[in-house]
């Protein structure tokens, strides 16, 4: 692995400095000394701008709306959007652009690429995931909502929970249950249902750190043409493997920019209260820096397998694992320096994306402890730790498989 980039690459990180410098204000200090609501106002015409310049969907096919550039090109674009502290997507896009879009570029017939994928670009189209259940959340393939064909269409049945920005989306990607007699991991179908109609019900619920970004989605006789299934009927879990593969590993090589970032903050502050005296709390930031650096070189590694292959592996679950332990770990530990002031909202929050379905947009509660409740959640949601270390265990160690029901 060599980590330098080729001349290439650096060819088009200048053109990328280049609009930063045209589209972003002199003293522009990131998105993080913004305030809450010019933050989330910020963030949707800072999306608009990337569309409009051609910087999303940067490796997607130009037949497809796409800048038709490779994925190195990609994670330049995202280095440098986070070195200048502004979102590389907007609110809803980590679900339409990098889950279901780049889904369909993999599994998707022709006809949906053509119809779904500009739709995504611009913009038109907002989607959410439907993936967990009550019943249903780190064992998703125990999943029990329901689709059953009825002539041109497939009719829905179910629950979903924890979908992130449903209120806002009119599309949702399902895993549904479509043939109730095979092995549970066999007859799971991938849909894509529209929102938008009498069969679907959408509530939201709050978070204990007061955001309302999740909802939980009913289905009671929903309905979405039968041409909406991606893949193959009842080979829905070898599509879902790929989304989650997208949502666990496609950051590896970006992550560590924001980390940094957040990290070179965390020490400010601490040098600031005058808690760098402490050798305990000095040794832990060595720490956290030593993990960062080991972090942006697995990136570096997960980059070049992923360039070379074109496919995310094991590799995923290792990035996951790592990035997500370190991130509850790191928020721990800036409450610990902040004390009872981490009580106290600080104004503007950590540079950190904190939830990959929220980039850019600060915490609800601008301040660390908000952080942290994010970061405790960061170790949950995409495959919790124990699933990931599941994964390693059989898929990379041969360890036998655990016993299941």
């Amino acid at each position: 692995m060599d980590p330098r980039y080729p001349p290439e690459a650096e060819t088009f990180r200048a053109r990328v400095k280049a609009f930063l410098a045209e589209h972003l204000p002199p003293d522009w200090q990131g998105i993080g000394a913004l305030a809450r609501d010019d933050a989330y106002a910020f963030t949707d015409r800072w999306r608009k701008t990337l569309y409009e310049n051609g910087f999303l969907g940067l490796s997607w096919p130009k037949e497809y709306g796409g800048a038709g550039l490779s994925k190195l090109e990609q994670v330049v674009l995202v280095e440098e959007l986070a070195r200048a502290g502004v979102p590389a997507v907007g609110p809803n896009d980590v679900f339409s652009v990098k889950m279901v879009g780049n889904t369909l570029l993999r599994w998707g017939t022709e006809e949906q690429k053509q119809r779904f994928l500009p739709r995504i670009l611009s913009g038109e189209d907002l989607w959410c995931q439907g993936y967990s259940e009550p019943d249903a959340g780190s064992d998703l393939a125990s999943l029990s909502t329901r689709a059953r064909r009825e002539g041109d269409d497939w009719v829905l049945h179910g629950q979903k929970i924890w979908q992130t920005r449903a209120m806002e989306s009119n599309w949702i990607f399902v895993l549904a249950r479509t043939d109730p007699d095979a092995p549970k991991h066999k007859g799971i179908t991938f849909l894509l249902v529209p929102l938008d109609q009498a069969g679907v019900d959408i509530r939201p619920m709050a978070t204990m750190g007061g955001q309302r970004s999740f909802n939980a989605v009913f289905f009671d006789g929903a309905r979405t043409a039968a041409d909406n299934v991606v893949g193959e009927v009842n080979g829905g879990w070898a599509v879902a493997q790929t989304v989650l593969g997208l949502e666990r590993g496609d950051e590896a090589a970006t992550n560590p920019v924001l980390f940094r970032a957040e990290l070179d903050r965390l020490i400010a502050l601490a040098r600031e209260l005058g808690r760098l005296d402490d050798p305990v709390i000095r040794d832990r930031l060595a720490d956290a820096h030593i993990r960062v650096e080991t972090m942006r070189f697995l990136g570096c590694r997960i980059l070049t397998g992923v360039l070379t292959s074109g496919t995310i592996g094991p590799e995923a679950s290792i990035s996951k694992l790592y990035w997500s332990e370190y991130h509850r770990d790191v928020t721990r530990l800036a409450v610990e320096v902040l004390g009872a002031k981490a009580l106290v909202v600080e104004g503007r929050p950590p540079m950190r994306v904190y939830r990959a379905d929220d980039p850019g947009a600060p915490n609800s509660s601008a301040s660390w402890i908000g952080a942290l409740y994010n970061g405790v959640a960061d170790t949950i949601y995409a495959g919790t730790s124990e699933v990931q270390r599941t994964i390693l265990g059989e898929s990379v160690l041969g360890l036998p498989r655990e016993p299941r029901p």
